[in-house]
This record gives structure tokens, sequence and C-alpha cells, in this order.
């Protein structure tokens, strides 16, 4: 047996949702500042890793 939910409206008032996007706001400024430096380390590292195969298979200098 399934019990299924459906929702039809959401009454919310106007200024308890502009409350409620401002703090969703505020809040993704760390998130995107730890997704930022996540992303920096794993470039950092794939640069490392695969940067330095250039040395070795790139075009050659006579």
């Amino acid at each position: 047996m399934s019990d299924q939910v459906t929702i039809t409206d959401i009454k919310m008032p106007f200024m308890s949702m502009v409350v409620f996007m401002v703090k969703m706001a505020i809040a993704s400024v760390p998130a995107f500042i730890i997704l930022s430096i996540i992303g920096s380390i794993t470039f950092a590292l794939m640069g490392a890793t695969f940067g330095s195969i250039e040395t070795y298979f790139g075009p050659k200098q006579f």
C-alpha cells in the first residue's frame, strides 16, 4: 500500500518569503567559497600531475 501526498498550494506571506530568500542568498556565499577552494585544489593537482606530461611528450625544441 502506497501513501501518496499531493501538495496543491503553499500560502506564505510576501515578507516572510523575502526574508527567506535573503537568508538563502547569504547562506550561498560560504558555500561558493568552499566550492571555489575545492575546485582550485583539484585543478592545481591536475595541473601538477598532467602538466608535466607535456615536458616528455610535447613538441621538441631543437
